[in-house]
């Protein structure tokens, strides 16, 4: 079993339903998860020592939100080379923060993503069974990635 951290920032609470379905779909492949608002943690040792990290965020204003680009800094600082990692977000229109952030993990973090890409779903699909199993088979693969 592997430890993940699902750290996310959420709006209206779209993206906050998306982190715990995809932290479902780890779960069933036998993953420890830990889903923490990224406003809790501190510093950049409150994410060190997972095997896993998937971080999710909103798209506001055609970009990712200011606490996730302060976030991304503290993960920065964590050194997450070669850990394996997904990102996903909630969108109205335009969906850029998906994107954005699984780029950075990928290009600055040096991290080991999934070849999924990024999740990114409308807000009006997240709480559809579509939407849901999206997520949850987003967390699966994630899992299955990360092994026993």
């Amino acid at each position: 079993m592997k430890k993940v951290l699902v750290a996310y920032v959420s709006r209206t609470g779209k993206t906050e339903a998306m982190a715990n379905y995809i932290a479902e779909g780890l779960r069933i492949r036998g993953q420890d998860v830990d889903v923490k608002k990224i406003a809790a943690i501190e510093s950049e040792k409150g994410i060190t020592g997972y095997d896993g990290y998937v971080f999710g965020c909103p798209t506001y204003h055609k970009d990712i939100t200011s606490g996730m680009k302060h976030f991304l800094f503290k993960a920065e600082k964590a050194n997450l080379t070669g850990k394996i990692g997904g990102a996903f977000g909630s969108h109205t229109h335009s969906g850029e923060s998906a994107p954005m952030i699984f780029d950075t993990m990928q290009h600055v973090f040096k991290m080991d993503m999934t070849n999924l890409g990024p999740l990114n779903l409308t807000e009006a699909m997240v709480d559809s069974g579509e939407g849901m199993k999206a997520c949850q088979d987003y967390g699966k693969a994630l899992g299955e990635k990360l092994g026993a």
